[in-house]
């Protein structure tokens, strides 16, 4: 076991040297924040030398030219709502004719997170530009509906993991959000070339991967590193006895240990994933997504759904639940309590790095955002049901669906404030939760 443990902690530092060989060390992030814009033909095509624009409240706070991949970057001074527009006048002789299917469109850049705004030209005269709020309520419904799926199937899958720990050990990790930090990051250095110093003894060039070849990985690296986590410290804590407000102390400073050793190696500026940096959307009907969206959502319910199968039909999701259940019976009952315990801190690792690596290619990434999605997921996880997977699950879909719903009334700087206010009123009429039951005790 201690050998296991000392290639752990070596894997571990060597990770993270690697990182901060490809980034090297910065102090703290980048005054202001950033609004990434792609402007491309209906198949794909960039449109270099366009000029886009960004207002806010009317005034306008930024120009920027596309380059040759149709790309341009515009800086914006805070987190807020604004409107990009594309000035049409500007489109080259060969984009003659076209015209974008949204212009102006409305985005809202949170803190810390660069957002990505696609414009797409369709051929043929397309018609007047159009607003993205054209069509009437119903169609920004529409849109939000789909946004907010996406969004509470991503923090599900962190969400999931979360309760699982709860569920079998008690403890309210508030050190998860930095698992989801740390399968993003990993899968983002795994993905750029760099060079990399290890301990200034072996240097060399490491080229970078495709991303569908650097997540399975990063899967890989932080179920080890979930794992190491459990093997390290929680498990000993458990063998002296350490009561559960005490570990979850030692959760609070271990998030903020990590929190800050990823911006030491990582950098404080919102990073990009080369692959999905900027990417055009396509149209549902009246609604707009982009592929690596779908994809996302697509992958996020299957892992889900094979999650809860093997929850309720393998001998390890058996002894899940009795572990939960009551964990003095389940010891009693000949099922190695300490084993389990251990396979859901590695899978749950895996859930929530696949959450970071998700959503890093849509919003991009940085050493934070794990803990910017923390309250939402415990959000999730109370709602649904404290130590309940499926609870989490339907906790996490009702936070997404009403955090981007609630922009229909609300602010949308005030979008996550009101999530938090529902948990609240919902636990005041049903304090276990949805699918949790009364008396519930870990």
């Amino acid at each position: 076991m201690r050998v296991c443990v000392r290639w752990g902690v070596c894997l571990l530092l060597a990770t993270l040297g690697c990182l901060g060989g490809a980034s090297g060390a910065r102090a703290a992030p980048d005054a202001g924040e950033l609004i990434r814009v792609r402007v491309s033909t209906a198949t794909g095509d960039p449109v270099p030398g366009a000029t886009v624009e960004v207002e806010r409240d009317g005034t306008r706070i930024g120009t920027g030219t596309t380059r040759p991949d149709g790309s341009a970057e515009l800086d914006v001074p805070s987190a807020g709502a604004y409107q990009v527009l594309l000035d049409v006048d500007t489109l080259p002789p060969a984009s003659a004719g076209f015209r974008p299917r949204m212009n102006p469109i409305r985005t809202t850049v949170d803190e810390g997170n660069a957002r990505t705004v696609a414009f797409r030209l369709e051929a043929g005269g397309a018609g007047p530009e159009r607003s993205a709020d054209e069509g009437g309520s119903t169609v920004r419904v529409a849109q939000l509906t789909l946004q907010g799926l996406r969004f509470g199937l991503l923090i599900a899958l962190a969400a999931v993991g979360l309760s699982l720990v709860f569920g079998t050990t008690g403890l309210t990790n508030f050190a998860h959000g930095e698992l989801v930090t740390f399968g993003a990051l990993v899968a983002y250095y795994l993905s750029i070339p760099a060079a990399v110093s290890l301990l200034g003894v072996v240097s060399f060039t490491k080229p970078g991967l495709p991303l569908l070849v650097a997540a399975p990985v990063t899967l890989l690296l932080s179920c080890g590193f979930g794992w190491l986590n459990d093997a390290v410290l929680w498990s000993r804590l458990r063998r002296r006895g350490t009561g559960l407000v005490a570990m979850m102390i030692v959760s609070i400073g271990l998030a903020i240990f990590l929190r800050y050793t990823f911006l030491y190696f990582a950098g404080g500026e919102t990073l990009s994933y080369p692959d999905y940096a900027t990417q055009a959307g396509i149209g549902l009907g009246p609604v707009m997504m982009r592929p690596v969206d779908l994809v996302s959502m697509g992958l996020a319910v299957t892992v889900l759904v094979g999650g809860g199968l093997a929850l309720i039909r393998t001998r390890l999701g058996t002894a899940t639940r009795a572990v939960a259940d009551n964990p003095a019976l389940a010891a009693a009952s000949g099922i190695d309590v300490d084993r389990v315990i251990r396979s859901v801190w590695t899978g749950a690792a895996g859930l929530a790095a696949l959450s970071g690596i998700l959503l890093g290619m849509g919003q991009g990434l940085n050493f934070q955002m794990g803990f910017q999605i923390l309250l939402l997921v415990f959000a999730a996880v109370t709602l649904g049901g404290l130590g309940t997977a499926f609870g989490a699950l339907v906790g996490s879909l009702v936070v997404g669906l009403f955090i981007e719903l609630s922009t229909l009334v609300v602010p949308t700087e005030l979008k996550n404030v009101g999530a938090l206010a529902v948990l609240i009123v919902i636990l005041l009429v049903r304090p276990q939760g949805v699918l949790g039951r009364a008396g519930r005790i870990g």
